[in-house]
């Protein structure tokens, strides 16, 4: 019997990863591919599905095929993950519109939301979508290319988010998975997995939006025209596909309720996983991939992208010397903070760089470097941003806390990962135990292992949790948390206390 594999692609914000698995979940190969975002506008992030969605899944997947020397017929099945909360409108051919308009960084939307609060009233509008309408909501991003893009919204064939686009560029087949389908509340009654006519009116058709199924059914096996484009043989079949948080906390091994995600992507995103859900505006409670599981996620807006913006605007020379054939620059600043305290000499940094998402909703908000003095150096700055991102990461577990939620085990994931220092930051800040997996590629690896259950590798996530193990674990300095715990109080009410003068900047 020849032996088989299976295909995983997560298209990200900033990069395109893919991994080829063997039956046992082993990495056979792996390939990525660097892109961009576009901001044309303030409050706009944009991204070319056709160019960049499309054309990496097309690279990416002829580029494992051809350096893994593995048949395209053995491949069994493809797993797709996508950036999630975006919104690309497409044809009938399902050739884009316009720019895709992307998650919760791209607050364009911000007057339909206020529209909506208005329409509705704030209560009623929080029950609808669940939590407190926020940028991250698909809905308003619909309602704007009514209000902006006539032409557009009139020869829209349907409303898509990238995985959605990316599955139907490959199969033929429109579908969204139902964690993915919360996004976009309330146009979905998720009771009876179906475009809700009466909540469409106001935004779409109903037969504009994508069925709902599951992340792991299978909807299809790749078109003779994805084949050519792809590699893929038309014998592959292809999982529904998911956001890439859900696919990371996946490839994790978070299986059971009271295990956490911390994905440390170009944002950070957290998901608690539940057996019931929670009534929290201040977080988005819904669905999750594994059956009879509910998420609790929340977002970040900077993480990766705040570091990236500490190197090419501080650490220029770090950067400098990377680019000579010297060490990685983030390794290096990584490694200038060593000797830097907890609480960085009392600097408070809010890394509201982009805004921000959960809890505070609110896309006008700013970044604030607070408690500067002369004796501070850019280690100290650089070490007091990582450490306000922790600090947004604690104020998730305050809510589990509220909500009496426990937590059993947390892992982290993404390129953040790889800075260390920044690991014993938030395990600092938490006062708990932080472990990342062994394998830390993140969606595309969650993907894979999603392809190899549904396509017969494993009978059941049981058996699939007994092969994802935690690999390293990070454990608390329990002095630098109660350090920790009395700078939070200040980071806490900053915001509370600027956010007026914010919104006038």
């Amino acid at each position: 019997m020849k032996p088989l594999y299976f295909m995983g692609i997560d298209v990200g914000t900033n990069e395109t990863k893919g991994v080829l698995i063997n039956s046992g979940c082993e990495i056979v190969k792996y390939m990525s591919k660097k892109h961009n975002v576009e901001n044309p506008l303030p409050n706009f992030f944009e991204q070319d599905a056709e160019q960049v969605w499309w054309g990496d899944v097309c690279y990416v997947s002829r580029a494992l095929i051809e350096q893994s020397g593995i048949s395209p017929e053995s491949i069994k099945c493809l797993g797709i993950s996508a950036l999630g909360c975006d919104c690309v409108p497409v044809d009938k051919d399902c050739r884009p519109l316009c720019k895709a308009i992307l998650y919760g960084i791209d607050s364009r939307s911000y007057k339909e939301i206020d529209y909506l609060n208005g329409y509705y009233g704030k209560e009623t509008a929080e029950k609808l979508f669940g939590h407190t309408l926020c940028s991250s909501d698909i809905a308003p991003k619909i309602l704007w290319i009514k209000n902006n893009l006539p032409d557009v919204y009139a020869g829209t064939y349907k409303f898509l988010t990238a995985s959605s686009y990316i599955t139907a560029k490959l199969t033929g087949r429109y579908c969204i998975d139902k964690y993915l389908a919360e996004d976009f509340a309330p146009l979905y009654d998720l009771g009876t997995d179906s475009a809700d006519e009466k909540m469409c009116g106001l935004y779409c058709k109903p037969s504009q939006l994508a069925e709902i199924v599951r992340a792991t059914d299978i909807v299809g096996h790749i078109t003779a025209k994805a084949s050519a484009e792809t590699g893929l043989s038309e014998n592959t079949t292809v999982l529904a596909g998911t956001g890439d948080s859900g696919a990371e906390a996946i490839s994790t091994g978070i299986f059971s309720p009271g295990d956490v995600m911390i994905q440390l992507g170009s944002s950070c995103y957290f998901i608690y996983l539940s057996d019931r859900l929670i009534n929290d505006g201040r977080v988005w409670p819904g669905t999750f991939i594994i059956p009879k599981t509910f998420g609790i996620c929340a977002g970040t807006n900077t993480a990766g992208t705040l570091t990236k913006w500490f190197r090419d605007e501080i650490y220029t020379d770090c950067l400098k010397n990377e680019q000579a054939g010297g060490p990685n620059a983030f390794s290096a600043m990584a490694g200038s903070i060593e000797g830097i305290p907890a609480g960085s000499g009392g600097l408070i940094t809010l890394p509201y760089f982009a805004g921000e998402r959960t809890p505070i909703n609110d896309p006008f908000a700013k970044g604030v470097v607070f408690g500067l003095k002369l004796n501070h150096t850019r280690a100290h700055i650089y070490k007091s941003a990582l450490e306000g991102i922790g600090y947004s990461i604690a104020q998730y577990f305050d809510i589990l806390k509220e909500n009496k939620l426990p937590v059993k085990k947390i892992m982290a994931v993404g390129g953040g990962t790889q800075n260390r220092p920044w690991l014993q930051i938030i395990a600092d800040i938490l006062g708990r135990t932080v472990c990342t997996a062994k394998v830390t590629i993140g969606a595309s690896y969650g993907d894979a292992i999603m392809a190899a259950l549904a396509g017969g590798a494993y009978k059941s996530w049981d058996d699939m949790g007994k092969v994802i193990k935690p690999e390293l674990e990070i454990s608390p300095n329990m002095e630098n948390h109660v350090i920790y715990s009395e700078k939070r109080e200040i980071y806490d009410k900053l915001y509370q206390l600027t956010k007026e003068l914010m919104h006038k900047v």
